[in-house]
């Protein structure tokens, strides 16, 4: 892949707390010790970059994005757009597009080494009402939590979204979902659900744990409500999967889904807006390296 190669190099230099600008000076240092062509794009903020990125894809060989969930759900919009291969680096707090690939968000060099020396492979993507997402599609109660974390100034970090998820749990309420998954109509009581092209959100919560990236279809992963209490004893076990063993989790694999209700959607861990919202799986939609 190297040549006559000449990658965009995009950065988010305030991703996981300031962590953005440290692993994008070492990026910028590993392509020019090999001396890789590269330019980088940077904006005043996530609109202005992505709109400078979109302007530079002619010519350029590949996206390099150095962020969090937020750069890279922006990367591959405009990965997909311009049929360009990109290669993620984590440097934000959750880093769960990079999990999903299989990538160890603490060595984030090792995905750019497999960039400049292999040829990128296709993966499937997650598209909500056109926007594409490459893990999880989510509402209910930790859209209420996002929705909630977003608005504190205090603490910072992943330790933001867990206070947040203690002061909305006293006063959450299971919602009314109806669904239209496939062609077939349901209706559900539920208290959150996650529709996953990846596996994992929120820093390494498996919630779609079997998810598969080349499959054609999207992990729905349902949980039916359960007492408060009951859902602070799951809770933990989310990290490892093992939610799902529970007998008030259901799992549904699907190519299509419209889901509505009064609630808010997150894809990404970006906000999407409120339901209703048309979910589907987009099939080999994205060039990118995978561990």
């Amino acid at each position: 892949m190297i040549g006559a190669a000449m990658w965009l190099l995009a950065i988010n230099p305030t991703s996981g707390r300031g962590k953005g600008a440290k692993v994008g000076q070492q990026v910028s240092n590993f392509l020019s010790k090999r001396k890789v062509e590269y330019k980088v794009i940077t904006g005043a903020n996530a609109i202005s970059l992505q709109d400078n990125l979109r302007k530079a894809t002619t010519g350029a060989t590949g996206l390099i994005a150095v962020g969090g969930d937020g750069l890279l759900h922006m990367a591959i919009q405009v990965a997909t757009e311009s049929k360009l291969p990109l290669a993620t680096i984590p440097a934000g707090t959750g880093n769960d597009f990079v999990r999903t690939l299989g990538w160890n968000p603490d060595k984030p060099l090792e995905p750019l080494w497999a960039a400049l020396n292999q040829q990128p492979i296709s993966i499937d993507l997650g598209n909500i009402d056109g926007e594409y997402f490459g893990a999880i599609a989510s509402t209910g109660f930790d859209s209420l939590v996002n929705e909630r974390a977003n608005r504190m100034k205090w603490p910072k970090g992943p330790a933001k979204y867990n206070v947040a998820m203690a002061l909305e749990l006293p006063k959450f309420k299971p919602k009314n979902y109806r669904f239209n998954i496939d062609g077939r109509s349901y209706e559900r009581e539920a208290m959150l659900i996650a529709a996953g092209n990846g596996r994992s959100y929120g820093g390494g919560m498996l919630v779609c744990p079997d998810a598969d990236l080349h499959d054609g279809q999207l992990d729905l992963m349902i949980l039916n409500p359960v007492s408060k209490r009951e859902f602070v004893q799951i809770f933990p076990s989310v990290y490892e999967g093992k939610h799902i063993e529970h007998p008030r989790v259901e799992i549904i694999r699907a190519k299509t889904i419209t889901i509505e209700a009064d609630a808010i959607c997150y894809a990404d861990g970006e906000r999407i807006g409120p339901l209703p919202a048309n979910i589907l799986s987009s099939e080999s939609a994205l060039l990118t390296w995978r561990s």
